[in-house]
């Protein structure tokens, strides 16, 4: 039987909003997919706050958005750690 190489999984290194991190181990292909569902409520909730003047949908872009970059940022640690 021949050895696979590791698959790449997300780091856990990374924190958002001072209480948060992102779990080491998860594949990468399932750290991508929620960051697609991330980006998709981010551009919804940013259009709904500009467009209604919604400060509450403001602020839930922004919370999200500081997750989706931390996942984004574990996600190149982990690519890199493979290599």
């Amino acid at each position: 039987m021949s050895e696979q190489p590791d698959m790449p999984v997300t780091a856990g290194d990374e924190t958002f909003l001072e209480c948060y991190r992102v779990l080491p181990g998860v594949p990468l292909s399932r750290a991508f997919d929620e960051l697609s569902v991330l980006q998709d409520c981010i551009l919804h909730l940013t259009t709904e706050a500009e467009m209604e003047g919604d400060l509450k949908a403001g602020s839930a872009a922004r919370m999200l958005s500081a997750m989706a970059k931390a996942l984004i940022n574990d996600l190149e640690i982990g690519l890199n750690r493979n290599r």
